[in-house]
């Protein structure tokens, strides 16, 4: 898809210009190394306009994210909030999705940058993955492991994996793909978090090897609003291939119900599963549709 054109403005250290005529550097470690951060956020249309949904959470994780690989974070989060509205406005959105990028100087040694510049832009787009239930392959692709790498941060390095895992999956006949840990459980999709039914019960891969997704956290947030029991276990492929549904959450992707793993094709009906029930409630609570400053 196309994601700007001549007149598209992106918001780059402090000003507003187009996003064809950045003029960027090409000896960042960024393009070379992978040495950058960045964030995910989605602006929905509601009936109190446009609003970006927990958007103090995301600029303050992805201010951590730069903490953990040493690149210098010298912003307010408040006022990038108050950008990325500018932002919306500007190229006439409503609904959006948000891409900031944190990304380092010149520097081709392997050492820590001391500077560093932000990019964001938005673009409209619908949910990542599609709004059909998804057929998911198991990879041959390991997720990183938290001993090598800051697996809880948005690096822009790390992404390498979740491309080849999505990639293969693809080229296979699948829609996405879910990666192993280093002990070969379960983890998470390329770019979602993952939760699967069993026996009327939710069951979700443990923090210690996945990406502890802000949709993640509300999920759990509304299950817990609902009285749905939720497990936090480390699960294995069997798990996955015994479970009575499944589905993934992002921020991109929102909640998307999965139809199959590998061979395996869940036998229940989608709209009758706990993950449809929260499709629902999340769709509720990001078009502010009910109160979610009770609810979450």
């Amino acid at each position: 898809m196309k994601y700007y054109d001549e007149n598209t403005l992106i918001y780059l250290d402090g000003s507003y210009v187009k996003a064809f005529a950045t003029g960027l550097d090409l000896y960042t470690q960024a393009l070379h190394y992978g040495y950058g951060a960045f964030e995910g956020l989605r602006a929905y249309n509601t009936h109190n306009g446009p609003r970006i949904f927990k958007a103090l959470e995301h600029f303050e994780r992805l201010e951590k994210s730069c903490e953990a690989i040493n690149i210098p974070y010298t912003w307010d989060n408040r006022e990038l909030i108050d950008r990325a509205y500018e932002l919306l406005s500007i190229n006439n959105l409503r609904s959006a999705y948000i891409r900031p990028l944190v990304f380092s100087g010149s520097n081709m040694h392997l050492t820590s940058s001391t500077e560093a510049r932000i990019m964001m832009a938005a673009w409209e787009w619908g949910p990542y993955l599609g709004q059909n239930l998804l057929k998911v392959e198991i990879s041959d692709i390991q997720r990183p492991s938290s001993k090598a790498f800051p697996i809880s941060s948005k690096i822009s390095g790390q992404y390498i994996n979740s491309i080849l895992a999505s990639s293969k999956a693809i080229k296979n006949g699948y829609d996405e793909a879910l990666l192993l840990d280093q002990d070969g459980y379960v983890a998470q999709a390329s770019s979602e978090n993952l939760f699967i039914e069993k026996d009327f019960k939710l069951y979700t891969p443990p923090i210690q090897n996945i990406f502890p997704g802000i949709t993640r956290k509300n999920v759990i947030l509304i299950c817990k609003k609902l009285g749905i029991e939720l497990i936090e276990k480390r699960l294995t492929v069997q798990d996955i291939h015994e479970a009575d549904s499944a589905f993934l959450s992002g921020t991109a992707a929102e909640i998307i119900g999965i139809k199959q793993v590998d061979h395996i094709i869940y036998k229940e009906d989608w709209e009758h599963t706990i993950g449809a029930s929260i499709q629902r409630r999340y769709k509720n609570l990001v078009l502010e549709n009910e109160n979610y400053e009770v609810i979450i």
